[in-house]
């Protein structure tokens, strides 16, 4: 029964990932011999300025080609869930055959659908087409200078480029600017011309990248700034704790040479008071266990993903950055459940199937629960980043039959590998009481302040990574975003270590959740700069857009603090480990 259990388990493993993983592009799929067809999707129509609010193409009344016999296509799960809405145009275009201007359907202008297309027009509406997987933009009109007269855009102009069997380039020209007048008649045409270039294949898609914005002077300066201060902080925090850590030993170590009455006379102070409190459970060892699990999970997801969009061009596929991501994310659970699973029974938890059903669902819960609430938005919109049910049903899928059982063996692995409580110091039975400190040293100023240098490690980078999700950049120097990512890490520990250091110094062993707490505060400000992003770097409106930007940038900030706040417990607590176990105890 257990053995057909995990058959099962794996079958469903390997079918999700066929679902979700992008068919590498066979040799045939983009090659084409003479007058073989070419089809030219239909994608979506939205506003500018809100790009993730769009619509099918053919909700605005466009008329659809005469040609109808087309083979299906199927959409990957990343496309479905960024909104991708491929319609066939219905226009007859053949490779290396082209045609002269001509008119493919009429539109019968009556007075909603004429409305239909001022308002698409006041609100700058452009549209978004496909041939042979390389995207086409274009306008739907122009409004004259007074904004009285409004004119749709009827022809379209398509030049596509070629080199041997393969299309590497495709440019629109819209032209025949027609008047919109109710109750008439609009032809709507088009032509192809064919063009003989020199692009390679594999280089297709770099007329879409911008290296003037990415590889600008500024982003380089920034990755030098953030390496700086990098070194600079790791010296300094190397420096100083080194010398007060060695201090403290000299301390420590003259106070083993005294006899017990001068030892009770003395004025005995600092972190080594606290080692009988230091290794006891945090408050809430369930939640904050799961929080660490999940954060070492983003991690890896996040690491892992960056590899392999170095490696491969993955925007060069609809959807597969997203589809990656899930993937790997699934995949990732046992690393969720090993870290989670194992610290909650070091922390002598008990009900461990149930923080392994905490851990396996926090984030997807959090995930899920804003998309779903954005959902409900986008159909009453009817726009076309509503997700449809099929969907909806196979992330549920994923996440019990994928997720859930790959988290079970992360845990089940964590807490018989690692779940032993190897302190060094051992428990007292009674909690020492916590002295009376400045109130600077408090917990909670040290969390407010503890975010503040890992945010700025990673500003710059923050400007450059929303320009390329909420404004029309493709993002590629994904060696730039590991080497932030790296820095990130390294001062988040940094600064984690030094706030527990001050901390235990000041008798207070509530280490473990100021250190992933100071850690995550990082999620804040990047969420406050969110708001200034929105206000003053885009022209967003409107509820959908409004609701989906701050909808994910919560999302986003949140999972960046728990990725941040384990990544800092994990190395403070290396720390604590390392300082009380080099310390002699009575």
């Amino acid at each position: 029964m257990g053995s057909s259990r995990w058959r099962i388990a794996v079958v469903a493993f390997f079918s999700f990932a066929e679902l979700l993983m992008p068919i590498e592009a066979d040799e045939h799929e983009h090659t084409y011999t003479d007058k073989e067809e070419v089809v030219l999707w239909m994608n979506t129509v939205g506003p500018y300025h809100n790009r993730q609010e769009t619509y099918k193409y053919f909700s605005l009344p466009f008329c659809v080609g005469t040609k109808k016999t087309i083979s299906h296509y199927h959409e990957t799960l990343g496309e479905a869930l960024q909104g991708v809405e491929l319609e066939f145009s219905g226009l007859d275009i053949k490779f290396k055959d082209e045609v002269m201007q001509t008119t493919y359907c009429e539109i019968e202008l009556d007075k909603a659908k004429r409305d239909a297309f001022v308002y698409a027009i006041k609100n700058h509406y452009w549209y978004q087409m496909y041939i042979d997987d390389l995207p086409i933009w274009g306008i739907v009109g122009e409004a004259d200078e007074n904004g009285e007269d409004h004119y749709l855009w009827t022809y379209k102009k398509l030049e596509i480029g070629f080199n041997g069997n393969r299309i590497v380039d495709v440019n629109l020209t819209s032209e025949g600017k027609v008047k919109l007048v109710p109750n008439t008649r609009i032809a709507m045409s088009y032509s192809v011309k064919w063009k003989k270039s020199d692009v390679k294949f594999e280089d297709r898609f770099d007329k879409y990248l911008d290296p003037s914005f990415f590889q600008h002077r500024i982003h380089w300066f920034s990755i030098f700034n953030s390496f700086m201060m990098v070194i600079f902080l790791v010296g300094l925090v190397s420096m100083i704790l080194m010398r007060t850590l060695r201090k403290d030993y000299a301390r420590y170590s003259k106070e083993e040479e005294m006899d017990d009455m001068d030892r009770d006379l003395g004025d005995e102070y600092g972190w080594k008071q606290v080692h009988g409190d230091v290794f006891r459970p945090s408050s809430h060892p369930m939640i904050f266990s799961s929080l660490i699990g999940s954060g070492c999970q983003i991690f890896s997801v996040s690491f892992i993903v960056i590899i392999v969009a170095m490696i491969e061009d993955l925007y060069t596929e609809r959807g597969s950055m997203l589809s990656t991501a899930i993937f790997v994310y699934a995949a990732t659970s046992p690393v969720n459940g090993y870290f989670g699973g194992s610290l909650y029974a070091k922390q002598g938890g008990r009900r461990w199937i149930k923080q392994m059903f905490i851990g396996a669902f926090l984030i997807p819960a959090m995930v899920c629960g804003t998309a779903f609430f954005i959902n409900f938005i986008a159909m009453y919109y009817h726009a076309s980043r509503a997700i449809p049910f099929g969907t909806m049903v196979a992330v549920c899928c994923i996440c019990l039959f994928v997720i859930l059982p790959l988290n079970l063996v992360g845990t089940i692995l964590g807490r018989n590998l690692s779940g032993q409580p190897n302190f060094p110091c051992r428990v007292n039975a009674v909690p020492r009481p916590i002295p009376e400190k400045k109130w600077f040293m408090e917990p909670a100023v040290i969390v407010c302040l503890g975010g503040i240098l890992p945010f700025g490690s990673i500003f710059i980078e923050m400007y450059f990574i929303f320009t390329s999700f909420w404004a029309y950049k493709i993002y590629y120097v994904y060696g730039f975003m590991m080497l932030v990512l790296v820095i990130l890490c390294i001062v988040t520990v940094c600064v984690t270590i030094v706030c527990t250091y001050f901390l235990l110094n000041a008798e207070d062993y509530r280490w473990q959740w100021t250190s992933f707490l100071s850690a995550a505060s990082t999620a804040v400000y990047v969420y406050m700069y969110s708001f200034y992003y929105y206000f003053f770097k885009t022209k967003m409106y409107g509820l959908f857009q409004t609701s989906f930007y701050f909808g994910y940038m919560a999302v986003f900030s949140s999972s960046l603090g728990i990725m941040c706040g384990a990544v800092g417990y994990v190395g403070t607590s290396a720390f604590v480990r390392k300082i009380y176990t080099n310390v002699k105890i009575d």
